[in-house]
């Protein structure tokens, strides 16, 4: 008798546009994305370079080896880190999807649109073993190497995609849902290893 797997703790859906996409802005995304690119970069800790004293313009991107730090010592995961680290994640994936042309409306800074992300907050003490935030960025690596291939091929897919939209004015539903799934794949690692939410080893799979 088959199985259903059990669903991975954090999730992320994407909401398909079943219809005409606006060309014009697919066609000229990377300069209109530019903007709220720059925004993500600073949020994310962009730091000038050449500078003697370099100053950090940015907010430090996600809160890591604190959170390491924090949970080894004294299995405390701080829930406006947590807060922070999971509204960076969502923001910086609808400035992705918006490049991968996954969604033509411009990203919000705060607002979902249609980019919904579940991260659930752990219990540390419950949840979390006190060690493995200082192998999981270890154990993560055969992960990272499925997802180089599979990051190729979402970039092939996108320009694919992108030719589509600009002929018929529709993202092909099939490289719509590969292209998510690479973005879900990488949330459930990233969730592992560097959000450090869960301890649950992501699946290899794009669903």
């Amino acid at each position: 008798m088959d199985t259903i797997p059990e669903e991975y703790p954090v999730t992320l859906e994407i909401d398909y546009p079943d219809r005409p996409l606006d060309r014009f802005t697919s066609f000229v995304r990377p300069i209109i994305a530019l903007p709220i690119v720059v925004v993500l970069g600073l949020v994310s800790g962009a730091t000038p370079r050449g500078a003697e004293n370099e100053r950090v313009l940015g907010a430090g991107g996600i809160v890591f080896l604190a959170t390491v730090c924090l949970l080894v010592v004294r299995q405390k995961y701080p829930r406006w880190w947590f807060d922070w680290n999971v509204a960076l994640t969502r923001f910086g994936t609808r400035v992705n999807a918006y490049l991968a042309l996954l969604d033509d409306r411009y990203p919000s800074t705060d607002a979902d649109q249609g980019v919904h992300i579940v991260i659930p907050y752990p219990d540390p003490p419950s949840e979390l073993n006190r060690w493995l935030p200082l192998v999981k960025w270890f154990l993560a690596i055969p992960h990272y190497v499925v997802l180089a291939f599979l990051t190729a091929a979402a970039i092939v897919a996108v320009l694919i995609a992108w030719f589509a939209i600009l002929f018929t004015g529709r993202y092909p539903r099939g490289i719509f849902d590969f292209v998510v799934g690479v973005f879900r794949w990488w949330l459930r690692v990233a969730a592992y290893a560097l959000l450090l939410v869960t301890d649950r080893y992501p699946p290899f799979r794009l669903a």
